[in-house]
């Protein structure tokens, strides 16, 4: 099974009336996949928090080097990525199978918009397989059954949650998703996840404004502490949980990256 394959029960409506989490980003990123609502929510987010762009663009960049570190140096060839948003560079596939060609990928998402840019823009080496599911996160069940279809539960695989958790309102449901999707996983697989956090108080007030007005889907920003439960019970890669431009930092010419209010980390199932 090469290629893309997507999974889809009826062909996509897309909303434009209302904002949604994957095309926002996608406009704060600096995309052009996005409609007149994202980018108005994108704006009220950022006349409040102007560091809502370094926030994205360090996440994205965090997510790069927590695939390149699992597929060069830990040898994980599977990856399950939910919430994955619109493609834009570097995408979870294109950064694995540039080291591993093999990879085998399966994104998960619940906007109609992914979906029509999954068909058209995520490709996939001869060698590995690059799979979309149009599920939500709070299915964990179906997400696993139709992962099963493209991924080898019997080997390791990397669960990707970046910045999807927030989106479930209830800690304790988010960690029992969590729970349930590692549960399924075979020893020797990793989690990786980061989340908006409310260590700095502006962004907590831009999102509380976005929450308020907007009419999209609440999200929650955690402190670390509660980020960091995610990855209980497993064993943590250094540094831990830290801001996304402190995960692994690579050096650049300006010296050490900013704090954001965004953590994350990642962890190894033993």
């Amino acid at each position: 099974m090469a290629g893309i394959l997507v999974r889809m029960s009826t062909p996509p409506e897309i909303d434009t009336t209302v904002p949604h989490s994957a095309r926002v980003w996608n406009y704060l990123l600096g995309g052009k996949d996005n409609y007149p609502v994202d980018v108005a929510a994108g704006d009220r987010i950022c006349e409040v928090f102007p560091g809502m762009v370094d926030i994205t663009r360090h996440s994205r960049h965090m997510l790069s080097r927590v695939v390149r570190y699992l597929t060069a140096e830990a040898g994980i060839r599977q990856f399950l990525d939910i919430g994955t948003g619109l493609p834009t560079v570097d995408n979870t596939h294109e950064v694995a199978q540039r080291v591993a060609p093999e990879s085998r990928i399966v994104y998960v998402d619940n906007d109609p918009l992914v979906l029509v840019h999954a068909r058209a823009l995520l490709s996939s080496t001869p060698e590995g397989a690059t799979d979309y599911i149009e599920a939500d996160v709070r299915d964990p069940d179906r997400i696993l059954a139709e992962a099963a279809r493209t991924l080898d539960f019997d080997r390791p695989v990397a669960l990707m949650l970046m910045g999807i958790m927030g989106l479930v309102g209830d800690y304790d449901q988010a960690r029992a998703i969590v729970d349930r999707l590692m549960a399924a996983l075979p020893p020797g697989s990793y989690l990786a996840v980061y989340d908006g956090s409310d260590t700095d108080s502006a962004y907590v007030e831009a999102i509380s404004r976005y929450n308020a007005g907007s009419g999209a889907v609440p999200y929650t920003p955690r402190s670390p502490e509660l980020i960091a439960g995610y990855l209980s019970g497993l064993e943590m890669l250094e540094p831990g949980v830290v801001s996304v431009s402190r995960w692994r930092g690579e050096p650049n010419p300006w010296g050490e990256a900013p704090e954001v209010a965004c953590h994350g980390g990642v962890a190894r199932k033993n």
